[in-house]
């Protein structure tokens, strides 16, 4: 049913009202930080972001990372606070910021200590990839011939486990994937995805892939990056809610949320970085001209997905769960809070 606050006076749903009520969550942000960035955040009314802290760094650049964005985070106190449990995300709904999480997209920080993983989770780090793009100790990214999870991998997995931090197989190789969703006691993820069924791209999960990691508890962000979408530099926000009804279709509509990779503010010099292995070794993909979808150029424009979830005959339940409800709900599973 909707609530009164969320229908027009002919019944149907205002889609501004809802975005307004709704908990909304981006389940992956990689964009420039600066006090800019979080005042698009709160433009488009954002709860919380999953905003990535580390890719190719090892444990002490990672730390700086850290220390740079909580020293900016305390400058924009009035704009975003730091999330630690799904009560933080609660609260900076209700004070109306935006609350933001670590995250890695890489385990590399990790470097060959197992015991930096709970001083990660003490530092706010809530969600980890487990491998970007290549190989690293703990097993393959989904650029190169995946040889699975790793022995030390299995560790890593089982203490992610123990501290509360959710493993995150966006960028990882179809058998270490499938490994960590078996080897996992809590929920996994794919962060930021899109259906190979749509277009066949290395970084694409097929229908398998994502039925699979539905059918063991897992979850699936839904990505609007252009170089994985069926229209490329042309889609459409349309284009993008298609890709999310695709997933939903497969996984249900209490496994999917949204994971928009945002890359706003990064110049050609920040993709080259990402798309060389360890930042500056082999080339191992050209994503060519990087635009997102018309209709979410920007992260302030985010209340335009809802109105086009609600256009394409979503329900206002449905529409809640996607834009951030069931974020909330499988975080707490493997936070515990």
């Amino acid at each position: 049913m909707n609530s009164p606050l969320t229908q027009t006076e002919t019944g149907a749903i205002d889609a501004r009202a809802l975005h307004r009520e709704a908990t909304v969550i981006d389940g992956l942000i990689i964009a420039k930080w600066s006090r800019e960035l979080l005042e698009d955040m709160r433009r488009g009314g954002l709860s919380a972001a999953n905003c990535t802290v580390s890719v190719w760094e090892g444990f002490q650049a990672t730390v700086d990372n850290i220390v740079a964005t909580n020293a900016l985070m305390e400058e924009c106190s009035d704009l975003v606070l730091p999330v630690r449990t799904t009560a933080d995300i609660r609260r900076a709904k209700q004070e109306d910021k935006t609350g933001i999480i670590f995250g890695f997209q890489n385990a590399h920080a990790f470097e060959d200590q197992i015991g930096y993983v709970e001083i990660f989770k003490k530092l706010g780090v809530g969600i980890v990839q487990l491998c970007y793009n290549t190989q690293n100790l703990v097993g393959t990214g989904c650029y190169e011939r995946d040889g699975g999870l790793s022995g030390f991998g299995r560790e890593i997995v089982a203490e992610m486990n123990r501290v509360g931090v959710m493993c995150d197989l966006s960028h990882v190789g179809a058998n270490t994937s499938r490994e960590v969703i078996l080897e996992s006691s809590r929920p996994v993820c794919y962060s930021h995805c899109l259906p190979s069924g749509l277009k066949e791209h290395p970084r694409n999960k097929s229908d398998e892939e994502l039925k699979f990691i539905a059918d063991h508890g897992g979850f699936v962000g839904v990505t609007m990056f252009t170089p994985f979408l069926r229209a490329g530099v042309n889609a459409t926000i349309d284009d993008y809610v298609e890709a999310i009804v695709y997933v939903m279709n497969i996984v249900g509509e209490d496994a999917i949320g949204i994971g928009t990779d945002f890359t706003q503010g990064h110049d050609q010099a920040f993709f080259e970085w990402l798309t060389h292995d360890k930042g500056y070794a082999r080339r191992l993909t050209s994503f060519g001209e990087i635009i997102n979808p018309k209709g979410i150029r920007t992260i302030g424009e985010f209340g335009n997905l809802t109105e086009a979830l609600l256009r394409h005959g979503l329900s206002e339940a449905q529409v809640r769960k996607i834009m951030g409800e069931n974020w909330v709900r499988v975080l707490a599973d493997v936070w515990g809070e």
